[in-house]
């Protein structure tokens, strides 16, 4: 008897709690009431202004007369389909809400009429967790349709980024296209005149640059190098190209595993190209180094055998002083005898 008593009184303390409490419920419902009809009127406003913008590209793009109505057809289905996805999103959610909004009368319906059981008690216990549980899922799988569209709003802004680029290219890189152009050609006779004196692996590197459209790869410079920047955070693992996708407005899957292939090609090529060179300039330092060897040598000679000449050439000077010494003196010794004889 004594239990009961104190599970009464327990519960005569719970619904009287709830009771007072119910003064500030209204007054957060009623908050809540002004937030979502303020929401629904800036939601009606929304969207008239979306249908006369819609009403306006309509008319502009999908006019049948217009000479791109080929061209615009693939938009069109486009946001059709974009059109019934939402459509079938929009009624998800309203069942969603109108489920919760059910259980929230239910649990109102409920809660008019108290009644101070344990069964009532288990049951509005039951009611809660079940609203808890349909709003916890409605929040979480909101939250992946926003994390989503964040996503897809990062990837939108960086493909108009991409195309602001290329289109300042075009129009201010006419000038600078024809002269990369031009590049091949100038190139191909270069290599032709200098093909025997390269190493094979440099020859070999500038073949391929021009047989697969240059250092980029037949790509522009703004996809390149957004490719070598995930290339590069990746360190040339598959998980790059997922990645590189997003960043590479209007290439495939394929194209971005077919440009990775490349680029490895070419990492290999170029490695091959400075080693070669390395050990050609290497080559030639040698070469040079006994060039210089055989001149210093060349030189010793020349200089042993100038030197050998003008010791000859001295000593044939000397020979000829004393002969003209020696033929001064008979001379003169003779001319003694004529003067003694005639005198």
């Amino acid at each position: 008897m004594a239990v009961k008593l104190r599970w009464r009184r327990s519960n005569d303390s719970f619904f009287s709690a709830a009771g007072a409490a119910r003064p500030i419920q209204n007054c957060k419902m009623k908050a809540e009431q002004a937030k979502k009809t303020e929401f629904v009127r800036i939601a009606g406003k929304l969207r008239t202004q979306l249908a006369n913008t819609q009403k306006d590209k309509n008319g502009c793009l999908y006019n049948r007369k217009s000479d791109s109505r080929a061209e615009y057809s693939i938009l069109e289905e486009l946001e059709h389909q974009m059109s019934v996805h939402r459509k079938t999103e929009k009624t998800k959610i309203l069942q969603q809400l109108t489920k919760i909004r059910n259980n929230v009368k239910r649990l109102q319906r409920q809660l008019d009429d108290v009644k101070p059981t344990s069964e009532f008690v288990d049951k509005l216990k039951e009611m809660l967790e079940e609203i808890e549980h349909a709003i916890n899922t409605y929040k979480d799988e909101q939250r992946q349709i926003y994390e989503q569209l964040l996503k897809d709003e990062k990837t939108a802004v960086n493909e108009l980024s991409i195309f602001e680029k290329k289109v300042e290219l075009w129009a201010t890189g006419s000038s600078t296209t024809e002269k990369v152009l031009k590049l091949p050609s100038a190139r191909i006779s270069v290599n032709k005149t200098l093909e025997s004196h390269l190493p094979e692996e440099v020859v070999e590197f500038e073949r391929f640059l021009q047989q697969t459209g240059g250092r980029q790869g037949g790509w522009d410079d703004c996809d390149h190098q957004n490719f070598l920047k995930v290339w590069t955070k990746h360190r040339g693992k598959l998980s790059y190209v997922d990645e590189a996708l997003e960043y590479l407005c209007g290439r495939t899957k394929e194209d971005v595993e077919q440009h990775g292939i490349w680029y490895q090609e070419f990492l290999i090529l170029q490695d091959r190209k400075k080693e070669s060179i390395k050990k050609w300039k290497e080559k030639l330092q040698r070469e040079k180094e006994e060039r210089l060897k055989k001149k210093e040598k060349s030189e010793k000679i020349v200089e042993r055998l100038q030197y050998e000449e003008d010791q000859m050439q001295k000593a044939e000077e000397r020979r000829r002083q004393q002969a003209a010494i020696s033929a001064w003196k008979k001379q003169k010794a003779e001319n003694l005898q004529w003067s003694k004889f005639h005198n």
